[in-house]
């Protein structure tokens, strides 16, 4: 049987999640490396450094720090500070419910690939990406209220966590609506079945 338009864009999309997916789950293994590495303002220029040697463009520097060794020192190294050891939870559990999410998403696109979009599989799978949303949101919103303590000052209001806040929880809504129709249309389909 021929694929349809939307099984198509279906298949394109399941694979740019499951390669988001991937590299999601790899960069939750970097977060304290990144988290330590920018404490010290190096971040990008060791990024620069490594991108240029691994693609051939610089020669290896004298002095070159090993990825291994600078990512089992900033895994012990994060909790020393509360700043760092604050931004690495928050990294991993936003990082872990995004993966979630995408995980659901290709359980959606799975169905929709199979031909059987309208199951209640859909309105589980959206439901859970709406909590994970809706933690986003809260985990935020806690790093937020973290920064008006620590700080002593509106400051936080002016950084991504005040963004997270309204998006992640308008995301979790809008999940939720979507979870209310796959399982209304479900039901729906069900139902024809039956009396067919």
């Amino acid at each position: 049987m021929a694929q349809t338009s939307v099984q198509k864009l279906a298949q394109v999309l399941r694979v740019l999640v499951i390669i988001t997916l991937v590299c999601n789950i790899l960069a939750l293994f970097l977060v304290p490396m990144m988290a330590f590495t920018s404490s010290a303002g190096e971040v990008v220029h060791w990024g620069m450094d490594e991108l240029s040697y691994l693609f051939g463009l610089e020669p290896v520097p004298d002095i070159y720090y090993c990825f291994d060794l600078v990512l089992l020192l900033s895994w012990a190294a994060v909790w020393r500070d509360a700043y760092l050891a604050v931004l690495t939870v928050f990294l991993w559990a936003c990082g872990t419910c995004t993966a979630v999410i995408l995980w659901q998403a290709k359980r959606v696109l799975d169905t929709i690939l199979k031909g059987t979009p309208f199951v209640m599989d859909n309105a589980k799978s959206m439901r859970r990406a709406a909590i994970c949303c809706f933690l986003i949101s809260g985990a935020a919103f806690l790093r937020l209220i973290w920064g008006f303590v620590t700080y002593k000052s509106i400051l936080p209001l002016l950084t991504y966590n005040a963004l997270f806040v309204p998006i992640f929880l308008m995301g979790g809504l809008l999940f939720l609506v979507m979870s209310a129709l796959f399982r209304q249309a479900a039901q729906i389909k069900a139902e024809n079945d039956l009396t067919i």
